[in-house]
């Protein structure tokens, strides 16, 4: 088996972009900004919906948070590993062949189970900002069955989703990765994923930090849970204290990434927000990427900062080949 740059493990799903408006989110009961995690039966009501307001998807896609930072790794030529829970459906088949194709291996096969596949509804408004229902599905029953330890012993680092707090056995795989990853010199990766996760299970994310952290990814308000600080400078000050590295996004203002002992202040880059789903996944996947080739914090700030703005620019949460290309000759 080959070595990887990052080995990822996260909650696989497809996702499907809405175009909305405020008021449509307000109708439907869809909380800003947040994902929100939803049943079967809800996601039908919401679909129903959708289709009431005769709103139509604008772009279907795999997704998930660290699928897509997997994904973005091996578009900027990294080598990366995904360990994750599709079914034997129709909606499965299409993730694993999109999965495939990026170029990402997996612990997936022809042989699933049965089941649904999760999918997220992602739905934007006109000030580009993303509200995510998200039913888990099979996902949501991730274990450590679905992690390939020699695949990770052979990793540089290991990145770990934190939606996986939210489940039960998902969670359980992350600490298992993390412990095979400690027991085998493979750094730990972990983003914190979203505000709603960060205020809800904080004890399974301080499980995570007791058992090592080398570095941390987060945004501002996902700082300012964790910590119980304010403004930025207060969060830094309080991370250093949790995780020996870190990065702090910041949306258009850029980010600030902590290497153990100096700050890499990269400011935003100008670009008029279309949709924000996926910036702080191909973020990560950016700034791994280029820790991975020996490139250094401030570099990796830099790059990073970069991906995420041309994201934003247009729909979806991955960059096309072509957009790629762009990003790395710039």
């Amino acid at each position: 088996m080959k070595n990887y740059d990052v080995y990822g493990i996260g909650n696989a799903l497809v996702d499907t972009e809405y175009e909305v408006s405020d008021g449509f989110l307000s109708d439907a009961g869809v909380a800003k900004g947040l994902m929100t995690l939803i049943e079967e039966d809800d996601r039908q009501v919401l679909i129903k919906t959708l289709l009431d307001h005769q709103l139509a998807p604008v772009k279907q896609a795999g997704g998930g948070s660290a699928a897509n930072t997997m994904v973005a790794i091996a578009q900027l030529s990294g080598s990366a590993f995904y360990s994750c829970k599709v079914a034997n459906d129709d909606t499965g088949d299409f993730f694993v062949k999109d999965l495939v194709a990026a170029g990402v291996d997996t612990n997936l096969g022809p042989e699933r189970e049965d089941g649904a596949t999760g999918v997220c509804l992602s739905m934007v408004t006109p000030d580009a900002e993303r509200s995510m229902t998200t039913c888990l599905g099979i996902t949501n029953f991730l274990s450590t069955n679905e992690l390939n330890p020699e695949a990770l012993t052979k990793s540089a680092r290991l990145y770990i989703e934190g939606y996986l707090v939210s489940s039960t056995t998902g969670f359980q795989a992350a600490l298992e990765a993390q412990k095979i990853a400690k027991a085998h010199n493979v750094l730990v990766s972990l983003t914190l994923s979203d505000p709603a996760m960060v205020e809800i299970f904080s004890e399974n994310y301080q499980q995570l930090f007791d058992q090592g952290v080398d570095l941390l990814f987060c945004n501002h308000d996902e700082a300012r849970l964790l910590t119980g600080q304010d403004s930025v400078q207060d969060c830094i000050a309080a991370l250093k204290k949790i995780c020996p590295a870190f990065v702090i996004t910041c949306g258009s203002k850029g980010s600030i990434a902590f290497d153990g002992e100096a700050e890499h202040w990269a400011e935003g880059v100008p670009v008029t927000a279309v949709d924000t789903t996926g910036a702080g996944d191909i973020f990560a996947g950016a700034f791994l990427y280029s820790i991975a080739k020996n490139r250094g914090f401030d570099e990796a700030n830099k790059l990073a900062n970069r991906a995420a703005s041309q994201l934003v620019g247009r729909f979806g949460a991955r960059l096309t080949a072509e957009e790629v290309e762009t990003l790395i000759s710039e």
